[in-house]
């Protein structure tokens, strides 16, 4: 049977690997609510290569069953979303822990117009055994938490496996991730793209199956955690960049005139090395942000941003490579002050405390300015369009 894309109301859809123990009553409870609603609309479950007879079993309860080839959670989800006819799907575990047969919020808010409608836990009640306490009391609050904090998101509940979206906008978001970090992606994504969100009250229930769940606690959370940080660059690079700078330069402005004493405590040229290595770490992380920026909005994983846009604006190529030259003349300009030093001393041993304090300045304005130069040359690369540039030159080739 041949299914065209939004012909249907509302597909369910289940992600499946080896449920044959809770397929059944899934798509009973799924169907029942089609059927009783008068809602237009599928069971479909997403096959990841299930080897106890789940097909079979899904299918005889009247669900299409689509199989999957590409392993993990997020993997099915995907090919499962682009499989369903519905214009609206509700994505559920084929678990049994979520009530398929009280959608009623989530059709609701999806009718009045919402694009992503998340189910919160939290809201609406876990009951006794239904999630480890480290999922409960660690997990799922902490990476909520990093996860509102980094990107303002208003969900509250960032890896309920009961949420319902409009399909057409959901697959505006490119989602591609394989694992259990889906999850994470389809918030981040549809919050930094304004899709309108809403929550609604879901309970979570303890799930039916005899063996473990495929959930793989520390792994699955690092995956959460490094996709969090990975879509914001800002939080990875450049806000720890910014301290490094500013604290490096406090500090070497701080150390360079004397030594200082604080609480008993003297702080000399030591003290500066590590001021000045602060500011060079700085200064590159604050680089990395820019580079990594600038190729997520050209590659489409980030919105645009007016902010980055003028960043990159005033250090295009030209002001970059003059910007850098003055770094280094200033820096060359200190080593041949440290030079004179030295030769008043005949060129002998120096007193650290007195020399440093000019070869340290003059070392890391030369580092800087390399990295500048550097830094432009390739956020300058990172700008080329390329894509045209290519039809440029073959339109060139073509023989007139």
């Amino acid at each position: 049977m041949q299914h065209n894309v939004n012909d249907l109301e509302l597909s369910i859809l289940m992600p499946c690997l080896n449920e044959a123990e809770t397929i059944e009553v899934c798509v009973r409870k799924a169907k029942a609510f089609l059927t009783s609603r008068g809602i237009r609309g599928e069971v479909l479950v997403a096959d990841n290569g299930s080897n106890d007879g789940s097909q079979a079993l899904a299918t005889a309860c009247g669900a299409r069953v689509v199989p999957i080839a590409a392993r993990g959670y997020g993997a099915a989800l995907l090919g499962g979303i682009q499989a369903a006819s519905g214009k609206f799907i509700i994505m559920g575990d084929a678990d049994d822990s979520y009530d398929f047969s009280a959608l009623d919020p989530f059709v609701e808010k999806l009718r009045d117009g919402y694009e992503l409608v998340m189910g919160n836990r939290f809201m609406g009640g876990i009951k006794p055994s239904a999630m480890p306490a480290l999922h409960r009391y660690l997990g799922n609050p902490v990476l909520t938490a990093i996860g509102r904090l980094l990107y303002r998101s208003p969900c509250g509940d960032f890896h309920c496996g009961l949420r319902g979206f409009q399909r057409d906008s959901i697959v505006t978001l490119n989602l591609n991730a394989p694992g259990m970090e889906f999850a994470s992606e389809m918030v981040v994504k549809a919050t930094l793209k304004k899709l309108r969100l809403a929550e609604v009250p879901t309970t979570l229930s303890p799930d039916g199956r005899s063996r473990p769940p495929h959930l793989r606690s520390w792994r699955d959370g690092w995956r959460h955690l490094r996709f969090l940080l990975q879509f914001s660059p800002v939080w990875l690079f450049f806000y720890p960049g910014l301290a490094l700078l500013l604290s490096g330069l406090a500090t070497m402005a701080w150390l360079l005139p004397n030594n200082r004493y604080s609480t008993g405590v003297a702080f000399g040229v030591n003290t500066l090395v590590f001021a000045a290595a602060g500011i060079v770490c700085g200064f590159q992380a604050i680089s990395f942000y820019m580079f990594a920026k600038t190729y997520a909005i050209r590659a489409g994983l980030l919105p645009d941003d007016r902010l980055v846009a003028r960043l990159r604006q005033a250090m295009r190529l030209e002001i970059g490579l003059l910007v850098g030259l003055a770094f280094v003349f200033c820096g060359l300009a200190l080593a041949a002050y440290a030079l004179n030093y030295w030769e008043a001393r005949s060129f002998g041993p120096l007193d650290p405390e007195k020399s440093l304090r000019a070869v340290v300045p003059s070392a890391t304005l030369i580092i800087l300015g390399i990295q500048v130069m550097f830094s432009s040359c390739l956020l300058s690369i990172l700008q080329l369009d390329v894509r045209n540039q290519w039809a440029r030159t073959r339109q060139t080739d073509k023989p007139t």
